[in-house]
């Protein structure tokens, strides 16, 4: 099956439901409760992703000088290009 890449979902979805709770605690209407959980999933479920990501960059070890790696010139030299 591999490794499951949807935790980003999970804690969006998770974080919308938490929203949705404290939104109905405090006496929002139903409106309100939506947009506030809808705004939760999304903050949430963008910031899993980037912090996954970044945990998988730094795990295959391409950093900053991950280009020169890959044999892609980064000097911005223009008399070293063919042209």
């Amino acid at each position: 099956m591999g490794k499951f890449r949807g935790w980003h979902i999970v804690a969006g979805i998770a974080a919308m439901l938490f929203a949705g709770f404290i939104g109905s605690a405090m006496g929002l209407n139903n409106t309100a409760t939506f947009m506030a959980s809808g705004v939760a999933f999304v903050a949430v479920s963008l910031w899993v992703d980037s912090r996954m990501s970044r945990r998988r960059r730094a795990v295959r070890g391409s950093g900053p000088d991950a280009g020169q790696d890959a044999g892609i010139a980064l000097d911005a030299d223009a008399s070293k290009r063919e042209g």
